[in-house]
């Protein structure tokens, strides 16, 4: 069976369920555009544990959803594994792979004559919670635009025309996703990843997992954003290594048993060179590699 023909099973096995590809991508964790990059075999080899997901969310074992075609899906790269025994990288995105939005609280205070200090306080105080997933996007406009005294709000166009790739660590993200698991475990407001992934904003790699917090309903530092994420590794926690930009967050995932390290975007560069130094192969895996 080929991709395409891989796609279509997971499809079909969706439809038999009742989900639209927006539901099944709430229950798998997973965002719209890899489902529907998968389902239309873009995506020509999904990871072990992004097909995990997908079954588990419609009540399937690996095998009851792909049968034969279960060994295609598995087909991938055989992946490394670090000196340090790291299996899986999470990478954090605020901070991280983008840099972070507070040029929007400038803009923002400049169209509505707002003070610039009642608009962080304001989107401060609504931010966990939104997050979260407590607390709508229209709810959270609305919160917003009444504390400034202007009509309307669209936070997240005001937060996705200010934000920036950052170049250095977007590309260790496409490298690490060669030899390693890769996911995204971010504290951040509903939709907002699939719109940066729809507009080129994050790296096009296979995510093997996508920890979105207004979809688990628990945001870093919370232990239990943490087990989730690690749940849906499927690896021990010695295997994870989370990039991040907050000390907070990556204490507590030290505290999990996982690998960290702390990323500066002040120093973007530094800090791509001690991931990759982290990330270095076993030596019999790298061998193996070269050898290749």
């Amino acid at each position: 069976m080929d991709e395409v023909g891989l796609g279509q099973k997971l499809q079909d096995a969706r439809k038999t369920a009742g989900l639209t590809q927006q539901q099944l991508c709430q229950r798998a964790n997973l965002s719209y555009s890899t489902l529907a990059k998968i389902e239309r075999g873009a995506i020509k080899a999904p990871s072990i544990f992004t097909i995990q997901s997908i079954a588990t969310a419609l009540g399937l074992s690996l095998s009851d959803l792909m049968g034969e075609a279960a060994k295609v899906a598995t087909a991938e790269t055989p992946k490394k594994t670090s000196k340090s025994g790291t299996r899986f990288v999470y990478f954090d995105i605020n901070g991280c792979l983008v840099r972070f939005f507070h040029r929007a609280f400038t803009k923002l205070a400049a169209e509505s004559g707002a003070a610039a200090d009642i608009i962080e306080s304001t989107f401060w105080h609504h931010n966990d919670a939104v997050c979260r997933g407590e607390m709508s996007m229209d709810d959270f406009n609305r919160e917003f635009a009444a504390k400034l005294g202007v009509q309307s709000v669209d936070w997240k166009q005001y937060y996705l025309d200010a934000i920036d790739p950052i170049t250095e660590m977007q590309e260790l993200l496409q490298w690490a996703a060669e030899h390693y698991y890769v996911g995204l475990l971010s504290n951040i407001m509903p939709g907002f990843i699939d719109a940066m992934l729809a507009a080129g904003t994050l790296p096009q790699v296979n995510y093997s997992v996508i920890i979105d917090s207004s979809q688990v309903g628990a945001i870093k530092p919370e232990e239990r954003i943490y087990q989730i994420a690690q749940e849906r590794t499927g690896a021990q926690p010695h295997e994870i290594l989370l990039v991040d930009a907050s000390r907070a967050n990556l204490m507590a995932a030290e505290r999990m048993g996982w690998h960290v390290l702390w990323f500066d975007d002040y120093r973007p560069e530094e800090s791509v060179e001690r991931v990759k130094t982290a990330l270095e192969f076993h030596e019999q895996e790298q061998e193996l590699f070269i050898a290749r």
